[in-house]
């Protein structure tokens, strides 16, 4: 049990930050699909003009929570909503890129997409789940490494 609680408080502070990050995210998500559900269904806007606006509503409330939330950013220069653009764009480039020819391998190797046994569309949401989770990764180290970075400055403070 010692060992445990030894590690726990040696690792502490990245652990809160994963519990905040992932409670930012639950938040975000069902901000997102609400927004998106709204604009789509009952304002009757097309897929991406639905979803691209919630993501970037998203994106918004993502950027100040994670921001005063997990990370307890305080000082704030002028090059950190162009890092943390920069960092949701890469991400996404690189997890969607990805998740679709590693699913298709995958389901393949398997034996599941080969001979019509699973259909494009379903691939393609597998995929997409994929490319969320591959995201979700990317994006909190993204954010923590080089979005919300820790100065030397910042580092004496805490």
């Amino acid at each position: 049990m010692k060992k445990i609680r030894d590690l726990y408080m040696r690792y502490k502070d990245f652990i809160m930050e994963v519990i905040h990050f992932g409670m930012v995210g639950v938040i975000n998500t069902l901000m997102g699909w609400g927004i998106m559900a709204v604009l789509y269904n009952l304002i009757h806007m097309n897929y991406w003009l639905s979803s691209g606006i919630s993501y970037f509503i998203g994106s918004v409330f993502s950027y100040h929570a994670n921001a005063k939330l997990t990370f307890k950013v305080e000082e704030r220069d002028k090059w950190l909503p162009w890092r943390f653009a920069l960092n949701i764009i890469v991400c996404y480039l690189i997890a969607f890129s990805v998740a679709k020819p590693v699913t298709a391998r995958a389901l393949d190797a398997i034996g599941l997409s080969s001979g019509g046994r699973i259909s494009t569309a379903l691939l393609e949401n597998i995929a997409m789940i994929c490319g969320m989770c591959i995201f979700i990764v990317m994006n909190f180290f993204g954010q923590k490494l080089f979005v919300f970075r820790k100065t030397k400055e910042t580092k004496e403070k805490d």
